[in-house]
């Protein structure tokens, strides 16, 4: 079982969702964001903490700091269902090739299917990414 296979086990176990793990590159920094309908409070990332501290000294992972917090208002988004919870909001997303010539695109998540996501950017064009393409996306927060 891999890493991120161990914390994901740990915080479901807890309730809570594994939402990204970030490792710095020689894997001393151990990042991991998580979420739950209700949100994340401090307590939260204490628990999965206190758990993941104690998995890690039994399963002997070497490293020096280990960080849980929330997503945060730009949170990631990666599976499907993250994009169908957020249907309707603004996100920025990355492409892996270059889709009409661009890679970046902004805009609000218009239709989330099995094979894709839709945005309609804020010129009022649709663009439709297959889950393949995809890199990296976030939510874009609103201040009102």
């Amino acid at each position: 079982m891999n890493l991120e296979q161990m914390i994901e086990r740990v915080a479901e176990g807890l309730g809570y969702e594994l939402l990204d793990l970030e490792l710095s590159p020689r894997g001393r920094l151990i990042r991991v964001f998580i979420d739950a309908p209700t949100g994340i409070t401090l307590d939260d990332c204490e628990r999965v903490s206190n758990q993941l501290q104690h998995l890690f000294e039994v399963e002997g992972v070497d490293y020096d700091r280990l960080e849980v917090s929330s997503p945060g208002l730009d949170r990631v988004l990666k599976k499907p269902a993250h994009f169908a919870r957020f249907l309707g909001e603004r996100a920025q997303l990355r492409t892996r090739e270059a889709i009409d010539g661009r890679r970046n695109f902004v805009g609000q998540i218009a239709q989330v299917t099995d094979q894709s996501v839709t945005l309609m950017l804020d010129d009022g064009v649709e663009v439709v990414i297959a889950w393949e393409m995809l890199d990296k996306a976030r939510l874009v927060p609103r201040f009102e």
